[in-house]
């Protein structure tokens, strides 16, 4: 399988100076989607990781830390004043609805410091910006935000090797967490654009990136 370039469309709104291309990146489990951030960047894209923005919110001292100590109790805070992974992953557990109230918190403050790495990034002169967003499919909303959505696909095989290789973790233990992710055909619907990172190597895939990053003015 080669990759699928999003034609004409979006060559023509990277030319506009007015503003920048918004570019949503997503991919499964060991698909390399942050392979490919870290090339886009290489290019001169800017980039929101909100994985790391996210986990910032937890930690030490983080902003939402205040509201997790009001809302759950002190004790799901530890001792440097970030959250007490271990002890919310067992409330949520035996609580499923405090997963809920946990990204209530999260999520807002989440949204603001994404919007204003973007705002910060646009008014830095970049052409795009790509929100690079494990649960872009999922979340459901983030599609009407963005101009182009590029997915990072590989088959579900490599996908159980690559990340048993990284993370050593066994073949059953990575599919559950394939599971738990949307599956493959409504990340590829969701597509404009569909980069193919299997059996290829790093300078192919470097290659591919650079090809993609030309239609949006890297």
């Amino acid at each position: 399988m080669r990759t699928v370039l999003w034609p004409g469309r979006a060559a023509a709104r990277c030319g506009a100076v007015s503003a920048p291309v918004r570019l949503g990146l997503t991919g499964g489990i060991g698909s390399g989607k942050s392979t490919v951030a870290a090339l886009l960047a290489q290019q001169g894209a800017g980039v929101i990781d909100a994985d790391a923005i996210s986990r910032a919110t937890t930690a030490a001292n983080g902003t939402a830390i205040p509201q997790i100590r009001s809302h759950f109790g002190e004790s799901f805070v530890s001792e440097d004043g970030a959250l007490d992974r271990e002890r919310m992953r067992q409330h949520v557990f035996a609580n499923p609805q405090a997963k809920k109230e946990l990204e209530a918190i999260i999520h807002p403050l989440v949204g603001q410091a994404i919007a204003e790495q973007a705002q910060q990034l646009a008014s830095d002169g970049k052409t795009c910006i790509v929100f690079d967003i494990p649960l872009l499919v999922e979340s459901g909303h983030w599609r009407a935000k963005l101009d182009r959505v590029l997915v990072v696909d590989c088959s579900p095989e490599t996908q159980v090797q690559r990340v048993g290789v990284r993370s050593a973790l066994a073949a059953p233990d990575v599919q559950k967490i394939i599971a738990a992710q949307a599956p493959r055909a409504r990340r590829l619907a969701a597509a404009d654009i569909v980069l193919v990172n299997d059996g290829i190597s790093l300078q192919e895939l470097a290659s591919q990136v650079h090809e993609i990053g030309l239609q949006f003015g890297l």
